[in-house]
C-alpha cells in the first residue's frame, strides 16, 4: 500500500509539471554560437609589438630609421609615412566616406606620435609642428640623409688611414678593419670579398712583411675566412716561437748568474799566504 501511494504522488507531480509547461508559450532560445559573430575574432591578449627603438639624438640616422620603420611595421602603420592626407569636402554627407576619412587621420595621428616619441626632447620640439606622418618623415630624411653623405666620406677616410701595428695582435686588428668595411657596406658602397682580402693583406704590420709578400704572390683566389684562419695560425706560431726564445734567454741568464756570484766572492776573499812587513 505504501508503494502504491508513492507512485500516485509521483504521477500527480508529473502531470502538474506537464500542465505548467503547456501553459508557457514557446520561446526560441538562441544558442551561444549564434550570439557571437564568426567574422569578429576574439583576442585574449594585446598583439605583441616590436621593441621600441632608442631616442634619436641627431646621429646615426640610418640605423634609427630602420629600427623605427620595423617598429611601425609591427603595428601596420608604416604605410602612413608615404601617404598623402586624403581630402573630403565639408558638405560631403556620405557616411562611409566620412568614416574612412576619420579612420585614416586617427591612424596617421598614431604613426606621427610614435615617430615623435622616438626623438630626443630637443628634436621633438623642432619637429612637433608637422601635421602628418609623411611631412615629418620627409623632413627628417631631407636633413639627416644629407648629413649621411658626409658620413660616407668619413668612413672611407677611416679605412684608408687605418694601419696595423706590431704591438697589437693581428687577428684583433683584422676584426677592427672588418667593422669599418661593414660600415662602408651599410652605407650602400658595395665591396666584394676579393677587395676585403687584398685590403687586409696590404695593411699587415711591418714585422709581417715576409708573410705579406707570401700571401700576395699566391695565385689561387683566397676567401676571407681562409685568410683569417691563416693569419690566426701564423700568429699562434709566432707567439709560440717567441715564448721558446724567451725561455732560452732566461735559462742562459740563470746559468750566468751563479758564475758571476762565484767570481764576486773570490775577488773579495783575502789572500792568506800574503805577508806584510
Amino acid at each position: 500500500m505504501e508503494n502504491q501511494g508513492n507512485e500516485n504522488v509521483a504521477a500527480a507531480a508529473a502531470a502538474a509539471a506537464a500542465a505548467a509547461a503547456a501553459s508557457v508559450p514557446n520561446v526560441a532560445i538562441p544558442s551561444a554560437a549564434a550570439t557571437i559573430p564568426m567574422a569578429l575574432p576574439i583576442h585574449n591578449s594585446a598583439p605583441a609589438h616590436g621593441e621600441r627603438p632608442e631616442k634619436f639624438t641627431g646621429v646615426e640616422f640610418k640605423r634609427w630609421q630602420q629600427k623605427m620603420l620595423f617598429y611601425l611595421t609591427t603595428m601596420n602603420l608604416q604605410g602612413f609615412l608615404r601617404q598623402t592626407a586624403p581630402t573630403v569636402a565639408e558638405d560631403d554627407t556620405e557616411v562611409q566616406r566620412r568614416n574612412a576619412y576619420d579612420a585614416w587621420y586617427h591612424s596617421d595621428f598614431l604613426c606621427r606620435n610614435y615617430v615623435l616619441n622616438g626623438l630626443d626632447s630637443t628634436l621633438y620640439n623642432v619637429y612637433n609642428n608637422f601635421k602628418t606622418s609623411k611631412e615629418l618623415w620627409d623632413s627628417l630624411e631631407k636633413k639627416y640623409k644629407t648629413e649621411d653623405a658626409g658620413l660616407k666620406k668619413f668612413i672611407v677616410g677611416r679605412f684608408l688611414d687605418y694601419k696595423m701595428v706590431d704591438f697589437k695582435t693581428v687577428v684583433e686588428q683584422v676584426q677592427e678593419l672588418q667593422l669599418i668595411l661593414h660600415e662602408i657596406h651599410a652605407e650602400g658602397m658595395q665591396l666584394n670579398e676579393s677587395f676585403h682580402v687584398a685590403a687586409i693583406i696590404e695593411k699587415l704590420p711591418p714585422l709581417w712583411k715576409d708573410f705579406k709578400n707570401y700571401l700576395k704572390h699566391k695565385r689561387k683566389e683566397m676567401r676571407l675566412e681562409d685568410l683569417i684562419v691563416r693569419l690566426r695560425i701564423e700568429e699562434d706560431n709566432r707567439q709560440a716561437e717567441a715564448k721558446t726564445v724567451k725561455g732560452k734567454m732566461e735559462a742562459k741568464v740563470n746559468l750566468a748568474e751563479p758564475s758571476a756570484k762565484k767570481r764576486k766572492v773570490t775577488k773579495g776573499k783575502p789572500n792568506p799566504t800574503k805577508r806584510f812587513k
